[in-house]
């Protein structure tokens, strides 16, 4: 793996963890026996956060930087959100050369029209080495405003950009300035004929940056054009990639792509843990896990995009169930071969917050039986209780969508599921956990107890802090989703009766449990 492979070594980190104390046990990962390892869980969440922390002095976090360059108005900016789309479920940052322009002297301001804007003198060279450095070692990193109406930087104002998997570096220079190319893993030149980078640098010049077509047209021809000869083309020959660009170039940001990702390769969970599915991320995901986790957003608009997020979510996980062959006859008498889903399927959400996904299920799945589970932790021995359980009579033939919007630390669903296979005798295989947003904790407890199960989520998050709130995090997810205040905070009063404890040691019920569904709360159909 070189510098440039994105990550903390899988291999050092797996050394560091079996220095961990811990009680060996065996499974299973497709043909190769693994020793997964019983580990203190607080233990196992400093070892996942310091591989992903960004700031650790002695981490040799990589993220892998891609230098983009071509001629002015070459298509380069285009290439670079094709990547960022294909690179969805990366974290992506784009840093473009123009953005550290240096400021113009006042002279220079007066007569603009004489300003070679094209060549390296014009540009912050040391700025933009000390953003990259910081990107590539996993640090947070300070790019400048430039405002190309006044040929200036913004003095109040500059752009933060947080540490990322992946740094796209785009500009005219970037394969030719050595610093940045010693700083590049991967380097592309994007090709576009002369004739159309001059059409497009008119209308961007005109439009975006307030220039006139003469002034844009006599700066083409006295700088541009002999900047271009002089200093880019010849870079081409330092690219790896050469992309020839009139219209896009699906095909080549397509290979592009998978070539990154091999580098990358799989650096999270889902290298220990094979039952753990994280649903593939696009802008739209990401999109919506922005609306969903900002303190900002209104409850109208958090129940908005939580509906639109699980509806993905359970669709994935409708994926991981058994389907058979089924022949149809399409309206014009022909034949069809397709697929059948599998009609023994239910939900059951774990009171309160799983039944904020009951919706996108019922959705998916017409007359879908759901059943219920509340589960409640005693404070003085934070021991688990079963308080309420209602379950279809046959769930045990089922296969059974499990659902928690927010794994944790993972105790409340090992909990339910421990109620659906020792009371209920569901098969572990039978068992799919959704949620959409997962803690390491929790991925840990759940996974490694019960590897049966698969848990299908739409992100895996840096951690529980010490009041068992994942970070960053999203919040309290029933709060805010069914519009309660403190009182939702406020610990449930265990009711009257023979209610045995529920710990990870053991479960029991009583009758007394079938009273205790919430007001508000529907029977399972």
């Amino acid at each position: 793996m070189n510098s440039g492979i994105l990550g903390v070594k899988f291999a050092e980190a797996q050394a560091e963890v079996e220095a961990l104390p811990r009680n060996s046990s065996k499974f299973t990962t497709g043909s190769q026996e693994v020793i997964s390892q019983s580990i203190e869980l607080d233990t196992l969440a400093a070892v996942t956060r310091r591989m992903s922390e960004s700031t650790a002095k002695a981490s040799t976090f990589q993220a892998f930087i891609i230098g983009i360059a071509g001629g002015t108005a070459s298509g380069k900016t285009t290439v670079c959100q094709m990547l960022m789309q294909a690179l969805g479920d990366q974290r992506v940052a784009l840093i473009s050369l123009d953005e550290f322009y240096r400021d113009l002297t006042p002279q220079e301001c007066a007569n603009i029209g004489d300003v070679n804007f094209d060549e390296p003198a014009s540009f912050d060279v040391g700025e933009l080495v000390k953003c990259l450095e910081n990107l590539r070692d996993g640090k947070y990193a300070h790019v400048p405003v430039y405002d190309f109406v006044t040929s200036s930087r913004s003095a109040h104002q500059v752009r933060t950009v947080a540490p990322c998997d992946v740094v796209i570096l785009e500009g005219i220079l970037v394969l030719h300035l050595k610093e940045t190319l010693e700083l590049c893993n991967m380097k592309i030149f994007v090709d576009t004929d002369d004739d159309v980078r001059l059409a497009r640098r008119i209308k961007r010049d005109t439009v975006e940056r307030g220039r006139d077509v003469e002034g844009v047209i006599r700066q083409y021809t006295r700088f541009v054009k002999p900047s271009f000869e002089r200093y880019i083309l010849p870079s081409k020959n330092n690219a790896d990639i050469i992309i020839p660009w009139r219209e896009n170039n699906d095909v080549a940001v397509d290979l592009i792509t998978q070539n990154i990702r091999s580098k990358l390769g799989m650096h999270d969970l889902r290298r220990i843990y094979t039952n753990l599915h994280v649903m593939p991320a696009t802008m739209q995901t990401r999109g919506m896990h922005t609306k969903i986790r900002s303190r900002a957003t209104p409850r109208q608009e958090f129940v908005f995009y939580a509906d639109r997020l699980i509806r993905l979510v359970v669709e994935q996980a409708l994926g991981y169930l058994p389907f058979s062959e089924a022949e149809v006859t399409t309206p014009v008498g022909e034949c069809y071969h397709g697929l059948t889903f599998s009609r023994k399927i239910c939900g059951v959400s774990i009171i309160r917050s799983g039944e904020a996904m009951e919706n996108a299920l019922r959705t998916c799945c017409i007359g879908v039986k759901i059943g219920k589970i509340l589960i409640d932790r005693v404070t003085t021995d934070r021991s688990l209780h079963l308080l309420y359980e209602k379950l279809p009579f046959d769930i045990g033939d089922r296969h059974v969508l499990l659902m928690d919007p927010i794994l944790a630390s993972g105790q409340s669903c090992a909990a339910a599921i421990k109620v659906l296979t020792e009371l209920r005798s569901v098969c572990e295989d039978k068992i799919i956990l959704i949620t959409l947003i997962a803690a390491p904790e929790g991925i840990q407890r759940v996974c490694k107890k019960f590897p049966g199960v698969k848990v299908i989520t739409t992100e895996i998050d840096d951690g529980v802090d010490g009041n068992g709130t994942v970070l960053p995090g999203i919040g309290n997810f029933g709060d805010r989703y069914f519009g309660t205040g403190s009182a939702a905070d406020e610990p449930v009063r265990l009711l009257s009766g023979n209610l045995s404890a529920f710990s990870e040691k053991g479960s029991s019920t009583s009758n007394d449990a079938q009273n205790s569904l919430p007001k508000g709360s529907s029977e399972p159909g």
